[in-house]
């Protein structure tokens, strides 16, 4: 039986990943740990197997490019993880897992353009968010060796039954909108079941290095509106030709390039011997959606 412990655990992604291993109460034993107080330096790791970290500060918009708040996303987001990889390894774990983000690339997609990230894509953060995560995966790679093995984690846009963020957005439009644009972007995007199992098959391996897990397939924005929209009962005009539009409107506001902008990782980024995408995106969809 592998013992893991999760930082973070009373968030979204933490709470997932603790109730998809606990489906093999045989194989994995899961704890938890809470950072917000400082009694986890008395807790000790000795016997703990993997730890997935998952507690940081997320990414605020109205906080990510306050250069007044960077010196507590540097303290949460980089310092605490170096911190705790750091007392892991003195205890003998054999594998920290660190969930970073996109975001370290710094990069968005102007309508009508496609920005493909690749292996030779190069770090490049623009805001709080994205230099902590990227200063704490320095700090972190510095840190592996052959008994102390890093797993960095870059999803994208992650998604799934009760999540925040974009998705709650698009979700709304779906099921108020009587029509919607049609733009054939793409997106990477990844369904929080597929990301609990890309953990399971990385701690089962023993695996160390950098990932960029994804759905198997690119989402356009247009399609997922249009599916959580009959996943809900509700029909939706899918409207062509705003395609003019939406670039007149993108220097006025971030939210034209993130819902309709082209950003998706290239597919050779998210291989893995083994296959972690256990739904398809209508499964996703129909299950995020309290569907089936």
């Amino acid at each position: 039986m592998k013992r893991i412990l999760i930082t973070g655990a009373g968030g979204y992604i933490g709470l997932r990943v603790k109730a998809y291993l606990e489906r093999w109460p045989g194989d994995y034993r899961v704890e938890t740990l809470s950072l917000r107080s400082d009694d986890w330096r008395q807790r000790s790791f000795q016997g703990v197997d993997s730890i997935l970290h998952t507690a940081a500060i997320v990414h605020q918009p109205k906080s990510k490019d306050d250069p007044t708040q960077a010196e507590l996303y540097d303290r949460v987001n980089h310092r605490l993880t170096a911190e705790v990889a750091e007392k892991a390894k003195r205890e003998g774990v054999g594998q920290f897992l660190f969930l970073s983000s996109e975001s370290v690339y710094g990069l968005h997609a102007p309508v009508g353009r496609v920005v493909t990230i690749t292996k030779d894509t190069p770090i490049r953060p623009v805001d709080n968010y994205g230099i902590s995560k990227a200063r704490a995966e320095e700090d972190l790679s510095a840190l592996r060796d052959d008994r102390f093995k890093v797993v960095i984690l870059r999803p994208p846009m992650i998604y799934g039954r009760g999540c925040k963020g974009n998705y709650q957005t698009l979700a709304k439009l779906a099921k108020k909108l009587p029509v919607f644009p049609l733009v054939e972007n793409q997106r990477s995007m990844l369904y929080i079941d597929n990301l609990c199992e890309f953990i399971r098959l990385l701690v089962e391996d023993g695996a160390d290095g950098l990932y960029c897990p994804q759905n198997a397939e690119y989402v356009s924005t247009s399609d997922m509106v249009n599916r959580i929209a009959h996943a809900n009962g509700r029909g939706l005009l899918m409207v062509p030709g705003f395609g003019w539009t939406l670039k007149l409107l993108s220097p006025m506001t971030g939210m034209v390039d993130k819902a309709f902008g082209s950003l998706c990782y290239d597919r050779q980024l998210s291989d893995y011997p083994k296959n972690y995408c256990v739904k398809s995106f209508d499964e996703s969809i129909l299950e995020t959606e309290g569907k089936i």
